[in-house]
């Protein structure tokens, strides 16, 4: 208990310093039409408040070989989706940044070990906003996300995907929300001592939803004023999510069984449930929820013998990594991955509005976490989406709900319940 007091305390001061830097960056770049659309459509995009509800660029942030966010990247050479430039460039104003961790062994060995890493990730974070001043800030309440977007800088909220790093020990939570946590979610790719995930992995589905100290961490996010994020969960624990929830919950990246059915995506009486208690679910970008995508043999035997040629890629760096990156091109321009298309992302899209309204549906396209999809490859492409949208017959104020609108109203309802507990 010492060590994680003692360890919290030298983060919170980190962030305290990162609060207070006052270096300069350069002007924003001009923003570039990448994505196609009129120039009278790229002006409306360009003028909401845009946010993505899942941003898996963080994980980059503290790897063997770092990720410079400010320098433009190419989804082609090295398959990153976001950086500064490009959400310049998208009209992407920020969002939710993950503090993903993957799931390990139920001890305690496993949970301390996974719990210092997060640590060092929401840090990073901080440390990210702190190099670069003038063009991103912290968010930490929902009324700062109008603000921070006036100003013109980036949004930066944070969240957890996975909260197996609490351990057993809930009163983590209110360490991560220290650091800045507004959402977050119970579980990933594996069951563990919250919930149940939709894969369970050896686990199995052991609590038929949320455990004892799952239901507890519901009541202690409600508490904090977190929004509780359901996607990884299985339908069980959502559903359990949703009746015991004081105030409504999300699906940061998610999709509809009504379009493909797969376990990340939710059935549409439970998808009904969750919006009728004001919940929103946020648009998943992933392909292999989107529709079957098999593979070619000839893709998949230079895959795999890419993988073992190159173990442990994450850790690769200098000329070793741009070696490694070489011969993934070369892999995907003589076998092209088979992979769904934004008419299937579209798809999904407008059947959730159909369901539910616009006022419980948003954007979390899973960037740099495995999401895109041809013709939407990285934040470039966003204003596509607003761009059929405006096609299809939706206006102005149903796109400003849907961009950035409903994910603030579920955290100033978040915040507004935990105020309504001190008087």
């Amino acid at each position: 208990m010492a060590h994680r007091t003692s360890l919290t305390l030298a983060l919170l001061s980190a962030v305290s310093l990162a609060a207070c830097a006052t270096t300069s960056t350069p002007g924003a770049p001009t923003p570039k039409n990448l994505a196609g659309v009129s120039p009278e459509v790229y002006a409306i995009h360009q003028s909401f408040m845009t946010l993505d509800t899942h941003l898996d660029t963080p994980a980059f942030l503290d790897s063997a070989r770092g990720y410079n966010i400010m320098e433009r990247h190419s989804y082609e050479r090295d398959g990153s989706q976001v950086d500064y430039p490009r959400m310049i460039d998208g009209g992407l104003d920020g969002g939710f940044w993950a503090i993903y961790m993957g799931q390990g062994p139920l001890t305690p060995e496993g949970y301390q070990q996974v719990r210092d890493k997060a640590l060092i990730r929401a840090t990073s974070i901080q440390k990210m906003v702190a190099a670069n001043p003038s063009v991103f800030e912290i968010a930490l309440v929902s009324a700062d996300a109008k603000r921070i977007f006036d100003s013109g800088k980036k949004i930066v909220y944070l969240s957890m995907e996975n909260s197996y790093e609490l351990g057993e020990d809930l009163s983590l939570l209110d360490s991560f929300y220290k650091l800045g946590v507004r959402m977050a979610g119970p579980v990933h790719n594996g069951t563990n001592q919250l919930a149940d995930s939709t894969n369970p992995g050896p686990v199995g589905a052991k609590w038929g939803g949320l455990s004892p100290m799952g239901k507890e961490y519901v009541k202690r996010a409600n508490e904090l004023g977190i929004i509780l994020d359901g996607s990884h969960s299985s339908d069980q624990t959502i559903e359990q999510m949703i009746d015991l929830s004081a105030t409504p919950i999300i699906l940061s990246h998610h999709g509809c069984d009504g379009v493909y059915e797969h376990p990340r995506n939710l059935p549409d009486a439970l998808l009904k449930k969750m919006a009728a208690k004001g919940g929103v679910i946020h648009m998943n970008a992933l392909g292999s929820f989107l529709k079957d995508l098999p593979q070619s043999k000839e893709r998949m035997e230079a895959m795999q013998a890419l993988r073992q040629k190159y173990a442990n890629s994450d850790q690769l760096t200098g000329a070793a990594y741009q070696a490694f990156l070489d011969e993934r091109v070369a892999i995907n321009k003589q076998f092209p991955e088979n992979r769904a298309t934004f008419e299937d992302y579209m798809e999904q899209i407008l059947y959730a509005i159909k369901l539910v309204g616009v006022d419980h549906v948003g954007f979390g396209a899973d960037w740099d976490g495995g999401g895109g999809v041809a013709g939407y490859d990285d934040v470039t492409m966003l204003p596509k989406i607003t761009d059929r949208l405006l096609k299809a017959g939706y206006t102005q104020e149903d796109l400003a709900k849907m961009w950035g609108g409903n994910v603030v109203r579920l955290l100033k309802t978040a915040e507004d319940y935990k105020a309504s507990l001190k008087k």
